[in-house]
């Protein structure tokens, strides 16, 4: 299944499109995300991906200060690039003042894991706009990647680009540095 986006009208404003993307009643289970100023719905993810997911957050747990966590399933908004997405995985502190969306500014690491429907999103827009955020580090776990599949680190966001900081193949060690100073190990992550 794919991926379905809502027309919005473009005279709206950012808060009118939040407005609505709150109170719309959406399918339930379906990720629904802002994605340059076009709300999109998308299935929830399959097995593998979820399974990826986990094994990430298992390690990330294990490195994060006390005052930090790991989310899923958080929206984060990006209003400057028109875009409130909600990436696999943030890691960022824990403030008593977010409500339902946080401040992109505040993550230090976002995950996305690509899905056939979703890779061009995950490989282009996203990252993109985590840079323009000023998010240090991106992670894409890409098991589409059209040389095979691949974890890939970036960082360093100036503007709107990251710069790609090492890049394992499926079955390789990713390493994240400080403050996470992590190995992870991509043979964890289901491949087929």
């Amino acid at each position: 299944m794919s991926a379905l986006t809502v027309s919005h009208d473009p005279e709206h404003n950012w808060d009118d499109l939040v407005r609505f993307w709150e109170e719309m009643e959406w399918p339930e289970g379906s990720k629904v995300e802002i994605i340059e100023g076009i709300i999109t719905v998308s299935p929830s993810p399959a097995y593998r991906h979820n399974l990826t997911a986990a094994r990430i957050h298992r390690r990330l747990l294990s490195v994060i200060p006390e005052d930090w966590e790991v989310f899923q399933t958080q929206s984060i908004a990006i209003p400057s690039r028109m875009g409130m997405f909600i990436p696999d995985l943030v890691v960022a502190p824990v403030r008593e003042d977010t409500e339902r969306h946080m401040p992109a500014a505040l993550a230090e690491l976002v995950v996305e894991i690509t899905s056939q429907s979703n890779a061009r999103h995950d490989r282009i827009t996203k990252p993109a706009a985590y840079a323009t955020a000023g998010i240090p580090l991106y992670l894409l776990v890409d098991r589409w990647a059209p040389e095979g599949a691949t974890a890939t680190l970036y960082g360093d966001p100036k503007g709107d680009v990251y710069r790609p900081l090492s890049t394992a193949k499926f079955g390789e060690p990713i390493k994240l540095p400080a403050p996470f100073d992590l190995v992870i190990d991509t043979s964890e992550f289901p491949a087929d």
